[in-house]
């Protein structure tokens, strides 16, 4: 039987295991400040099937609208180019086919359609989506192409915890504009040059598409759902009155069990859900969600941002929650959220010997393991980037420069000479691999760069299930994951998007 009449009788028997959307990327106009509306790029979305609470536009905002669906339902989403350059969506920590996760060899052209079509197999989280092509990540997604995906299923019920209006999702994002309210990214020259070394960074925080952004709360519980999708910056989250964070989940869902930081750090494509309890406050209340200033390595030109925005670790303010009413009954928060099955040491056929992967750079290329993106060669992928499908492996993360070679600073340093590119190879770094969910088991510090991590290292939470972790300078930081149900060439990268556009992303192949 044909298989578009069976997808056609799988809507048929039962709608709600379908939801189908139009989705477009094209250019927009946004009110996003007082004065001429900006210019931006934007995901608009139609439902064409599914229930209504499906598909939610954010209104005023150049986020793409927030997709809902349920954990065994289908996504088929019906994606068009309207943007004068070619793009692909990628869906950030979803686990689907290869086909389907938005490879940049697989771009539309402007004018083009293609239909994302996927099972939901990811637990109850917060993903997301955005523009993945070569080389242009970083403005596609700077000028707007972002949206939430959320996924629900049974076990998030079960937990009990605050649905409809007091379930809030929060994408951090920071921007520049200029004096007409135009959004600014790389200038050119040498400035141009050390914003894509070192990542953009804006001068104001956004929340929502929205600056200076305030939160109307109830004198209740909240769950706040916080992506971090800006560039490069990287925010150690703090409330303004000295209350513990409480952490409820992170990229891939539900912890087991509710955790305590002072701070929490959030890098680039991270995600973390926070239980949020206003209940004790008056009306008219206030407190602010900071990020507090952090310590970086810096060595000559790295002293240079690129623009004149904070530099990353500086203290920024994020948002204010303000109490607007009184709430209903006070809500209490389980003790157990989820189950997750630890990956065992036992269970990777390469404990002794973990794949390991270096950041370096060569002739103003970013790198990984001193090999830079190919896109369309095959033979790039080297046999340490080829895996067997339904096994578990253990990788490394090793971000430890101190230790000396690997630098591969080969030639063209030009001005800014051996210290400053020694500098830039002190960077962190916000490792993304695409297709799976992967644990934290372990890391390390070199004690040459314990002073600065120090500064970060109380704000990981690295329980539960992760697509993205971030590795200081100084870290090794050890990975454990499973391939499962899927074939075919996946990426693995820095989510620091200008260091992606600059070639530190690389294939990994999963075969039989």
């Amino acid at each position: 039987m044909d298989s578009k009449y069976l997808f056609d009788l799988y809507d048929f028997v039962g709608r709600e295991a379908v939801v189908e959307i139009a989705l477009k990327a094209t250019g927009a106009e946004v009110p996003l400040k007082k004065g001429r509306p900006t210019r931006v790029w934007q995901y608009q979305g139609t439902l064409l099937k599914g229930d209504p609470s499906s598909l939610q536009v954010n209104e005023g905002s150049y986020l793409g609208p927030t997709i809902r669906v349920r954990r065994g339902q289908k996504l088929r989403v019906r994606f068009t180019n309207d943007l004068p350059e070619t793009t692909v969506v990628h869906w950030h920590g979803m686990h689907v086919p290869a086909a389907m996760d938005g490879h940049p060899r697989d771009t539309i052209a402007p004018g083009k359609t293609f239909v994302y079509e996927f099972d939901i197999k990811n637990r109850a989280g917060t993903y997301w989506y955005h523009a993945h092509p070569a080389d242009r990540t970083g403005p596609q997604v700077y000028f707007g192409l972002a949206g939430l995906l959320i996924v629900s299923d049974d076990e998030e019920e079960k937990a009990g915890l605050p649905g409809g209006a007091f379930d809030i999702p929060l994408v951090l994002q920071d921007r520049t504009f200029d004096s007409d309210n135009q959004l600014i990214y790389l200038p050119g020259g040498m400035m141009g040059m050390m914003g894509m070394m070192m990542g953009f960074l804006g001068e104001t925080v956004l929340v929502n598409g929205h600056p200076k952004f305030e939160l109307p709360v109830s004198a209740t519980a909240y769950r706040l759902r916080l992506l971090n999708a800006s560039n490069s910056r990287i925010y150690k989250l703090v409330w303004s009155d000295g209350t513990p964070l409480t952490v409820i989940g992170t990229d891939g869902g539900l912890l087991e069990k509710p955790v305590q930081r002072k701070y929490v750090m959030l890098a680039p494509s991270e995600r973390v859900e926070l239980w949020v309890d206003f209940s004790a406050m008056a009306t008219g209340a206030t407190k602010r969600l900071q990020s507090l200033a952090f310590s970086l390595p810096a060595v000559g030109m790295m002293q240079m941002r690129g623009n004149a925005s904070p530099a990353n670790g500086a203290a920024m303010s994020v948002l204010t929650a303000r109490v607007t009413a009184p709430g209903p009954a006070k809500r209490t928060l389980t003790a157990q959220l989820s189950r997750i099955k630890p990956l065992l040491a036992s269970d990777s056929i390469n404990e002794a010997a973990p794949r390991t992967f270096r950041p370096t750079m060569a002739r103003m290329s970013w790198q990984l393991n001193n090999r830079t993106f190919d896109m369309n060669d095959m033979t790039a992928v080297s046999e340490e980037e080829t895996v067997r499908l339904n096994t578990q492996e253990t990788w490394v993360f090793d971000n430890d420069s101190t230790a000396g070679g690997g630098m591969g600073m080969g030639s063209g340093m030009g001005m800014m000479g051996g210290m400053g590119m020694m500098g830039m190879m002190k960077m962190p770094h916000p490792m993304h691999i695409h297709g799976l969910q992967f644990q934290v088991v372990e890391r390390q510090i070199s004690p040459a760069l314990r002073g600065y991590w120090n500064t970060v290292s109380q704000g990981y939470v690295d329980e539960g299930w992760k697509d993205t972790v971030l590795v200081m300078p100084g870290e090794r930081v050890k990975l454990r994951m499973r391939f499962e149900d899927y074939t075919g060439l996946f990426l693995y990268h820095c989510h620091n998007l200008e260091h992606e556009d600059a070639g530190m992303m690389r294939n990994y192949l999963v075969r039989l």
